[in-house]
């Protein structure tokens, strides 16, 4: 079987009317991680999320009355596998470097005048970076460091103390939407533990209804990032949820949704990877939900007791 080739080359132009169609595709482009090559267009590792992203924008660009294609390449004459690789690596440093100054930032301030929004948006902003840093900078480390420490000073123990359960009762748990695995994961277990008709709703930081119960949010009394735990371990620990499996599943969740390895579990990337796929399908965020809550516990089932 011939091999695939490693890189995919998206060429396209647009109309010289279509400006603000053009900042939407340049856009999208940043955010798919890819790097500029010179005239000849925008360069990106082959896989099968790289491509679906290219073949997707190249269809919204031929909709926008323009031109797009996307080429499969093995090679560049004037530019070596090790240069290219640079590129990403100069992008993603770049990306990175800018990240850590605003960490370095927001540390300076003292933890009870920070903004807990600001801290969301600098780890959503990873999570971002991360995902498309295709050749693991060493700076991703430095990154998860700065915020690990901006998690345990503003996140003393005491939050996951004197819980009583039968408050949680009947309540609606909100979260932010288009779910990921720490999030179909936490969803899981609070129907699985702690609520089984527990209902769920979807609302960005600043819009969470007064009576709803925040996870993986960044708000005071909610259930998110505490130290070096995931949204999943802080709700585990707090409803003191005893369970082998489920703590067989903590690790695997904390291991893909802060990328630090420290349980070597690597169950978790594969769900990680197929609620991503949806994600980029458009399935309605209740429905997402939903199937990772499926997902997590066919993981459940799957995992031995012992």
């Amino acid at each position: 079987m011939t091999p695939e080739a490693p890189w995919l080359l998206l060429t396209f132009s647009l109309p010289k009317k279509r400006a603000s169609q053009r900042v939407e595709v340049w856009r999208k482009l940043r955010r798919y991680g890819s790097v500029p090559l010179g005239n000849s267009g925008y360069l990106l590792p082959n896989n099968l999320i790289t491509q679906e992203h290219f073949e997707w924008l190249a269809t919204a660009i031929r909709k926008y009355g323009g031109y797009a294609s996307v080429l499969k390449i093995e090679s560049i004459d004037n530019l070596s596998t090790p240069r290219l690789v640079g590129r990403f690596a100069e992008a993603r440093s770049r990306e990175y470097q800018e990240l850590i100054r605003d960490l370095q930032k927001l540390s300076a301030i003292p933890p009870h005048r920070r903004s807990f929004g600001r801290v969301g948006r600098l780890r959503a902003r990873f999570r971002e970076i991360a995902e498309v840093d295709f050749f693991n900078s060493p700076l991703q480390k430095r990154v998860e460091q700065l915020l690990a420490r901006l998690d345990t000073a503003r996140s003393p123990a005491k939050e996951t103390t004197n819980i009583n359960p039968r408050n949680y009762l009947g309540r609606i748990w909100v979260t932010r939407p288009r779910p990921g695995i720490d999030r179909s994961a936490s969803a899981w277990l609070i129907r699985r533990y702690i609520d089984k008709k527990a209902r769920f709703a979807f609302a960005q930081e600043e819009h969470v209804p007064r009576e709803a119960v925040p996870f993986d949010m960044f708000h005071a009394g909610g259930f998110g990032h505490r130290g070096e735990d995931c949204s999943f371990e802080t709700l585990q620990k707090a409803f003191r949820i005893r369970d082998a499996r489920v703590a067989r599943i903590g690790q695997a969740i904390h291991d893909v949704d802060l990328l630090d390895d420290k349980f070597g579990r690597k169950e978790g990337f594969g769900v990680d990877a197929v609620l991503k796929g949806w994600a980029q399908q458009r399935i309605p965020d209740h429905k997402l939900l939903e199937r990772g809550i499926q997902l997590i516990d066919a993981l459940y089932q799957s995992l031995s007791a012992k």
